[in-house]
């Protein structure tokens, strides 16, 4: 697609939390984690709450712990940005060092330096933050700032659409761990206490009110690790992994927001990339390409937050199984019993063939904050993978059982493979051996526990077809002045992919 010539997709998350602030993990465990599976992070301090409850019997606690993760992010500051540079090696994770601040009346905001240096802004009102960006970027002091958990009730720190100015903010988040913030209906609702989404504080809101701004995904994670899957990431479109490229990339919009799977989305009108803004025209070409983490379920192009045009599987025609495939192996470990953690050491690879990428589907614990951890202190930095031949990798991790059976906290490794479609799946689980035809995954998942009933239990997913992970198509539209358009696709396995709008003047 000839707007993403020489562009490549880099995956990070720009706010996370662990133990600098209030939090869970040392920041050197986050900054591991973060080297394990992403591209570039930012591990955000709370900072500052400028017009934070007066003291209440009640919601004392939540003062308190607010107030003494604000001290301690303060006096380490200095030291966390040396922790920063002493982990900023070439060809590893990209770090922008960052903190947020709360309010009640404009929205939460987390702001983050393109370099290693900067200070700590205790602005006491957004019109005062915006001021102080401004004359930083003005400067030469390159700043940005994005507002977050955005779908939470006007003055209860979700976002104001009328004091939210897209020439200083170029970005919202659109999912984290708090929920999806897309509109008011979706399949990941806001849960925490803070309370449910409302609708004027959606993103639909926003682009319906004229508003010009992208998508970012974030984690929001209190535990330690930046990119804990299925918490929300942002994918970039930018020309290389270095700070320049991707702090260029974030600035003009190409970014895009995904759940967990890292799907390559590609979406452009005339020619245009995500993110841009273009003078009205009659003609527009619209054109998406979707290389998926698992079997597409559906994609839309959503005009004017209505659906313009939905593609799923009866748009696309199946191509014949030829001898050689190209898919996606996705081998996931956990269950058991309640509140009981198992450490797996694992090989996984196939008979024949060559692995293509490597995709590593870590979680972080579930703890956000300080009233919810129990017991002192223990691992945050537990997962780790290497690539031990062409056809095989080498992972251990420890995951924590499910905790209900509504919240997953099983860990993954996924790999992208291109094998002879009568070779086999081949892995070494804690010394248990499996061998499992490719022909029987292409018929669907297989499972293996440890031991008994309720013993720790793995899982071999669906092997998608190749036409079930990637969509491409071009559609013809016409409209008028201030019309937007942005791409938001759909897995069968619940993992979602939201594209920054493309806007007309």
């Amino acid at each position: 697609m000839k707007a993403y010539e020489n562009l490549n997709p880099y995956f990070g998350d720009l706010h996370t939390h662990c133990r600098i602030s209030y939090g869970h993990g040392p920041l050197e465990d986050a900054l591991k984690n973060a080297e394990e599976q992403l591209d570039f992070c930012s591990v955000t301090g709370h900072a500052h709450w400028p017009d934070m409850p007066a003291p209440d019997e009640r919601i004392q606690y939540i003062i308190d712990f607010h107030k003494e993760g604000f001290a301690r992010l303060k006096a380490g500051w200095l030291k966390i940005l040396e922790t920063l540079k002493a982990h900023d090696r070439a060809g590893k994770t990209i770090i922008f060092p960052g903190f947020e601040i709360h309010m009640n009346s404009d929205g939460d905001r987390t702001i983050f330096y393109k370099e290693l240096a900067g200070e700590i802004l205790y602005a006491d009102s957004l019109p005062d933050l915006y001021n102080r960006l401004n004359a930083l970027n003005a400067a030469g002091n390159d700043v940005m700032s994005f507002p977050h958990h955005i779908a939470y009730r006007r003055g209860t720190r979700g976002i104001n659409w009328e004091t939210f100015a897209p020439e200083i903010e170029q970005n919202v988040e659109l999912i984290s761990m708090h929920g999806c913030s897309e509109t008011s209906e979706n399949t990941r609702p806001f849960l925490h206490s803070m309370g449910g989404s409302d609708w004027e504080s959606t993103v639909q809101y926003g682009l319906a009110a004229g508003k010009i701004f992208g998508f970012l995904g974030c984690t929001d994670h209190h535990s330690g690790h930046p990119g804990s899957y299925g918490h929300g990431a942002t994918g970039v479109w930018a020309e290389s992994k270095t700070r320049d490229a991707l702090w260029n990339a974030i600035r003009a919009r190409r970014t895009y927001a995904i759940t967990g799977d890292r799907i390559a989305l590609k979406f452009s009108i005339n020619g245009n990339p995500m993110g841009s803004v273009l003078q009205n025209s009659g003609a527009r070409e619209i054109e998406f390409d979707v290389s998926a983490g698992g079997a597409i379920d559906y994609v839309d192009i959503v005009k004017n937050n209505q659906i313009f045009r939905r593609f799923s599987e009866c748009d696309v025609k199946p191509a014949p199984v030829g001898k050689i495939i190209r898919t996606k192996l996705y081998l996931e470990l956990g269950w058991g019993e309640r509140k009981k953690i198992t450490p797996w050491e694992v090989d996984f690879g196939i008979s024949a063939g060559k692995i293509l990428n490597v995709e590593p589907r870590f979680r972080g614990r579930e703890v956000v904050s300080p009233v919810e951890q129990t017991g002192g202190e223990s691992e945050y930095y537990t997962s780790h993978w290497e690539k031990t031949g062409e056809r095989s990798v080498h992972f251990v991790t420890k995951s924590e059982a499910n905790p209900n059976n509504m919240t997953p906290a099983t860990q993954g490794m996924c790999i992208e493979v291109e094998m002879p479609v009568n070779e086999n799946i081949v892995a070494n689980i804690n010394g248990q051996k499996e061998t499992i035809p490719l022909q029987r995954l292409i018929a669907g998942a297989h499972t293996g526990h440890l031991g008994d009933i309720d013993s720790p239990c793995y899982r071999f997913s669906r092997a998608p077809l190749p036409h079930e992970l990637n969509y491409q198509f071009t559609v013809q539209d016409s409209g008028g002045a201030g019309d937007f358009y942005y791409l938001r696709a759909r897995q069968k396995n619940d993992q979602w992919a939201w594209s920054s709008p493309v806007f007309f003047e």
